[in-house]
């Protein structure tokens, strides 16, 4: 099991930032934005910081988008959770040594499908809230040895401690542009 506190005895710390060679190009963006630091810690803080930035939309200022063919804030916060999910996801099988290849998935779909603009931001919030906890969950609990696995998604080979720093990436992404555009 990993903790946050470190090991002063590792050559490496098994969720520590990984190399380039651990996902895919594309998902480097997101990598960059996390930044260094313990990743279990990071991504526990990242949630209380999400949070305090969505209790600035009241009322039905979470259906507010930036332009008529972008995404509302709450559809952002039910695709952050729903893309977390498919990073957890992939983590899980990659851990346990599960080397079957994983498709991707189509994101606009998954915002068309999410009933978002029926639900309460709150209620969105809190789904984000309950995913990000089963995330750190499951990471903390994973060995060294399968924090390092490799596994397929979407063609192209992720190891397990990537995909946390990809959701970490993902979120902060979404956040920024969340505040830079629907503020």
């Amino acid at each position: 099991m990993v903790t946050t506190t470190g090991n002063p005895q590792r050559s490496a710390d098994p969720l520590g930032r990984p190399a380039s060679d651990e996902y895919a190009p594309y998902y480097a963006a997101y990598v960059s934005l996390v930044p260094d630091g313990e990743i279990l810690m990071l991504l526990r803080d990242q949630l209380a910081e999400t949070e305090a930035l969505l209790r600035e939309f009241r009322g039905d200022r979470g259906d507010h988008r930036y332009a008529p063919e972008k995404w509302s804030v709450k559809e952002i916060v039910g695709h952050i959770a729903d893309t977390e999910r498919i990073f957890a996801y992939r983590a899980l099988r990659f851990a346990r040594n599960d080397r079957t290849p994983l498709p991707g998935y189509e994101q606009d779909d998954f915002v068309r499908g999410g009933n978002f603009a029926a639900r309460a931001l709150p209620e969105i919030a809190g789904e984000l809230r309950s995913v990000r906890m089963a995330s750190i969950t499951l990471f903390a609990g994973l060995s060294e040895e399968a924090l390092v696995r490799r596994g397929p998604a979407n063609n192209v080979e992720f190891s397990v401690r990537a995909l946390a720093w990809i959701i970490a990436g993902h979120e902060r992404h979404h956040a920024r542009i969340i505040r830079e555009r629907y503020l």
